[in-house]
């Protein structure tokens, strides 16, 4: 049998793609329910709980170099300490201290979770995972050391890289990495294969085992790619700026800005936005950098309105960054046009303010790392603020005297927090999708991002990551979704304020009623029909200049 079990290890090499949850290769695993994973130092000990056996594997080439009788019934999580093998039973909740030379069990120590799953250690301590938390426990008693809640909930197995835990989940398909003085996750990948199990890190590089396909992967973690951009979704964007004045006086004159989308990490134009209006747009660039296309109307009477609209098609990506808190730079590695222009004061930020410095000194302590601060700072706001869409705008103070915000206030207190610890920090504003390909939005959406070097700038959602979910925590730094379209970045422009996406500006004679309407309406591009549709205003039809 065992003879069998080598001659059907046929390596399938897999082609290295350059980001971090990519596969290097993979091979063929010795039984057919694999779970747990561990390394000798030598060779990858990984346990299959229907054979109830244990195989040592060579990690280069796949090879089964031995094989031997599980200590358990059911053998899920496996760990090294350098000179013997534990062994998590999941049936009798006990881990099991097990010497691969002689197939003794040496040790036994109770679990402190009913339905333990994953194991690792860590140079001094095992780490002990069940499907929702992560325990640090002590190999002398199994007395628990310290806990935090896992990422999410169906954790299968533990690894430990010399610096961070590393934890999968098969529900999600992910693979997590973690810090573990406080449980934070720090970057997600995706896993190789649908039902991801053990984990183990061999020589620096990291391996899974899946228990659908019933292989075992090499799969890249670090590289020099910083960032990745994944499931593409190509959209149609009409966005309408509509001014109407319901009198009964005159507007004298009425300017509409329209904030320009650039290509980014997250986004790539099909082609240049075509903007609609009954005047000709004039291209303007605020003081941030961020391109408007500004139309010019003149003497709207009672009962009168002015409309601007652009149409464009756009890729966007589910992106991500692979953000390692040890190789972000210092202040003076930011470019200095963004220390200049993003570490500067406003008065919706009121960075001397008493009640923000005391904010940051609690948020931040002594901490220097600027990944660090900015977690702190993300964390201290999600554990002060609560959400809340009340309307109105209030400056970073109120906002935290209150405790309560909308997506835009909890920005700027971020935004303040950052710019007082240190960090370039500015605003960004898109139009979403909300759940359909083919939707509209009139609510929008505002985010923040800052600069870490050699990151550049990284996508920070306070009010998305208000959760106690930490995998939910981690999506809302440095990461994106492919279903909004980036329009505005700066901190307040001198043609739309902190208004995002459009703005206007108008002049009247007499008592005037102003109403302004935006709204983005979505649908999926087709080759064939490039408008799907979709109503594209009247009026002239202008190429950016």
């Amino acid at each position: 049998m065992y003879a069998k079990i080598i001659s059907m290890l046929i390596i399938m090499t897999v082609a290295v793609s350059a980001a971090p949850g990519d596969i290097v290769e993979s091979f063929p695993v010795p039984g057919t329910c694999p779970s747990g994973m561990a390394f000798d130092g030598k060779y990858l000990w990984t346990a299959d709980f229907k054979a109830d056996f244990l195989y040592a594997v060579d990690p280069s080439t796949g090879e089964v170099i031995k094989a031997m009788e599980s200590p358990s019934y059911r053998a899920y999580g496996l760990a090294w300490d350098g000179s013997y093998l534990w062994v998590v039973d999941r049936e009798e909740s006990v881990i099991l201290q097990f010497d691969t030379e002689t197939g003794v069990t040496v040790k036994t120590i109770p679990s402190p979770l009913e339905a333990p799953t994953g194991l690792t250690w860590d140079g001094k301590h095992l780490w002990l995972a069940d499907k929702s938390s992560i325990h640090k426990i002590s190999s002398e008693d199994g007395t628990t050391i310290k806990s935090f809640k896992a990422p999410s909930g169906n954790t299968t197995d533990l690894a430990f890289d010399g610096t961070y835990i590393w934890s999968a989940d098969r529900g999600k398909n992910r693979l997590y990495m973690i810090y573990p003085v406080t449980g934070d996750v720090i970057m997600i990948v995706n896993s190789p294969a649908p039902y991801a199990w053990g984990l183990a890190f061999a020589d620096g590089k990291l391996f899974n085992t899946d228990y659908q396909t019933d292989s075992l992967y090499q799969v890249i973690v670090e590289d020099d790619e910083l960032y990745s951009r994944k499931k593409k979704k190509r959209q149609n964007m009409n966005f309408t700026h509509e001014v109407r004045n319901y009198g009964p006086g005159t507007l004298k004159s009425l300017d509409i800005y329209l904030a320009i989308p650039l290509d980014s990490d997250h986004q790539t134009l099909v082609d240049e936005p075509r903007f609609y209006s009954d005047v000709a747009p004039e291209h303007l660039t605020d003081k941030w950098g961020q391109p408007f296309a500004a139309f010019h109307f003149e003497n709207i009477e009672a009962g009168g309105s002015a409309r601007a609209s652009y149409f464009v098609t756009a890729d966007l990506y589910e992106t991500r960054y692979y953000i390692r808190p040890e190789k972000v730079g210092t202040l003076k590695d930011v470019p200095s046009q963004f220390r200049d222009k993003f570490l500067a004061d406003d008065t919706k930020f009121d960075l001397a303010n008493p009640i923000i410095l005391n904010a940051v000194r609690a948020a931040v302590g002594d901490e220097t790392n600027m990944y660090w601060k900015a977690r702190r700072i993300y964390k201290w706001i999600n554990d002060t603020l609560f959400y809340e869409l009340s309307g109105g705008w209030n400056v970073a103070p109120a906002i935290i005297e209150r405790g309560n915000g909308s997506c835009s206030e909890y920005t700027f207190v971020f935004i303040s927090m950052c710019r007082a610890a240190g960090i370039p920090a500015r605003y960004t504003g898109a139009i979403s999708m909300r759940g359909d390909k083919a939707s509209e939005d009139d609510v929008f959406h505002r985010w923040v991002e800052i600069y870490l070097p050699p990151y550049g700038w990284i996508p920070v959602d306070p009010s998305r990551g208000d959760t106690d979910s930490p995998e939910g925590q981690a999506n809302g730094f440095g990461q994106i979704g492919n279903s909004l379209l980036v329009t505005t970045t700066g901190s307040g422009s001198e043609y739309i304020g902190w208004k995002y996406n459009s703005g206007e500006v108008w002049e009247s004679i007499g008592k005037c009623k102003v109403f302004a309407e935006n709204i983005g309406e979505w649908t999926p591009a087709d080759k064939s029909d490039e408008s799907q549709g979709m109503t594209i205003p009247g009026g002239m039809y202008c190429r950016p200049r």
